[in-house]
This record gives C-alpha cells, structure tokens and sequence, in this order.
C-alpha cells in the first residue's frame, strides 16, 4: 500500500474511533458540549472549516484517482491476454487494489462528513437540553407563583 492510501487508511480509522466516541450513550450531550466549547477545541475549530474542505479535496481527489484506476484495470474483457497467463494475475491484483483504494476513500469521505454532522447534532441537543432545563423551572416558577396567587385569592374571599 502507498503511503498516500496508508496515511488516507489511517485517517478512516481515526475517523471510525471517533464517530464511536461520539456515539457512546452514557456520555451525555452536555458533557460533549463542554468538550466542543473547551480552548483548545476552540482553537481547533477556528481553523477548522478552512482545514475541513482541504481534507474534503484531499478526499475526493483521491477518490476520484481510485475510480480512474479502478477503471482503467477493468478492461480484461476487451483485451486479449492469452500470451501471457501472468498479466492476467497482475492485472487481477491491480483491480483489487484500485478497488480497495475506491472503498477506502469512499468511506473516508462519508465519515468525514458524518463526524461534523454528528458533532453539530450533539451540540444543538446539548443546547436545546439546556434551553429545556431553562423552560421548565420558568414554568415550574410560574406554576409556584400561581398557586400562591390562588391560595391568597382563597384566604381574600373567605374574610
């Protein structure tokens, strides 16, 4: 394997571990919240969207190059290789490969793009969460000062 589709290899990996983290139920929203507004997170993300779409052209260059390769070693059909039994075989190997290098950054690329919209799901959930929290003890503060507006109402009626 070259060393751009074993760093592209690596990248997928990374990638899978991370949508795994993310997707660990007993840490809650809010947790990752906290995470993604941390300084150094911050830090990250400030450059981030620039580093994010060359990673994305990175991506889809090489995806590209492996569907070009891909079918480029697809043309055993159409030419006659009964000379010589061995370019059979490589041309075989070479297929794969190409292949293999077309899922690799097929799926690179979807996870890429899964991962920031995951992240960006989880911190709308923390903060619509947050915003729930907010609601209810206005509602149950609204609900206190109502039925002590009630009860004095009661207590006026009665003397």
């Amino acid at each position: 394997m070259s060393l751009q589709w074993m760093a592209v290899a690596t990248f997928l990996y990374v990638e899978v571990f991370f949508v795994l983290l993310l997707c660990i139920p007993f840490i809650s929203p809010k947790r990752w919240n906290k995470v993604f507004k941390s300084r150094l997170i911050q830090t990250v993300a400030l450059y981030g969207n620039t580093s994010f779409m060359v990673v994305l052209a990175i991506l889809v260059f090489l995806l590209i190059d492996a569907f070009r390769e891909v079918r480029k070693y697809s043309v055993t059909e159409k030419v006659d290789l009964t000379n010589n039994p061995t370019a059979v075989e490589h041309i075989h190997m070479k297929l794969f490969r190409a292949q293999r290098n077309q899922y690799i950054a097929g799926f690179a690329l979807l996870l890429c793009l899964l991962l920031r919209r995951l992240a960006t799901l989880l911190s709308q959930q923390a903060s619509l969460m947050a915003s729930n929290e907010a609601f209810k003890k206005q509602a149950e503060g609204a609900s206190a000062a109502a039925k002590k507006y009630m009860e004095d109402n009661e207590l006026l009626q009665e003397v």
